[in-house]
């Protein structure tokens, strides 16, 4: 309405502003947008942190999956939303993803895709580029090491099998796990995906080190080389 008072959040109630309602209610109290109007701290022009909240969220279609995605180019296309205020909120996000990939690798044990996929995912789920991961463990299948092997475009990445097995003998690891993201969607393997796993299945065998899946992760779905009888 057009004679509605504009009021900044230091005018509402103590209660029901998102800083105090934390202190006094814990952090589980507040919703997506009041946690993400405490990062952005200050509102612009005639809206409050908390408006410029909601309209952030917006851009994520409301999804906070679909908000960790965006980039901070993106984030500034929010009217009120500038540099500062974008990469505050995108490293926010960035800890949070950062957090929910974080285990104790040494305690860790893969004994099936999904293990795999829970235990790497977030690394290369929402990326725009191909990355290849490798993933090290011993023979009792814990984890030693992952470690990001390289870095393409949209459409794939050179992977040098030499190196893969290098790491692996650094490392005197038993078993090998192979892991990889399709940035398009689209999680079945290319023709060029079987050659490269074929490749290295065989410089496995020769080097007693087993391959032991090859996954690639499309975003919030995989597919496994193993569950599918391909090793």
């Amino acid at each position: 309405m057009e004679n509605e008072q504009f009021l900044a959040i230091k005018d509402w109630a103590k209660e029901d502003r998102p800083r105090e309602k934390m202190m006094l209610k814990g952090t589980q109290a507040l919703s997506d947008a009041e946690l993400l109007a405490i990062l952005i701290a200050t509102g612009s022009g005639k809206k409050s942190a908390l408006d410029l909240a909601r309209s952030v969220l917006q851009l994520g279609q409301n999804n906070l999956d679909h908000l960790s995605k965006l980039q901070v180019k993106d984030l500034m296309k929010v009217k009120g939303i500038g540099n500062a205020k974008a990469i505050t909120i995108a490293a926010s996000l960035e800890l949070g993803r950062r957090r929910k990939q974080l285990m104790p690798e040494e305690k860790l044990s893969i004994h099936s895709s999904q293990n795999l996929y829970d235990f790497i995912g977030s690394e290369l789920m929402d990326l725009p580029h191909e990355e290849f991961w490798i993933v090290l463990t011993n023979r009792a299948n814990k984890v030693i090491k992952k470690e990001k092997i390289s870095s393409g475009g949209v459409a794939g990445t050179f992977v040098d099998p030499k190196l893969v097995f290098k790491k692996c003998l650094d490392e005197l690891a038993s078993g090998l796990f192979l892991v990889h993201n399709h940035p398009s969607g689209n999680a079945e393997p290319s023709m060029a995906d079987k050659d490269l796993t074929d490749k290295l299945v065989e410089g496995g065998r020769i080097l007693e080190i087993k391959v032991l899946d090859h996954l690639i992760i499309a975003h919030k779905k995989y597919f496994s080389f193993a569950d599918e009888g391909l090793l």
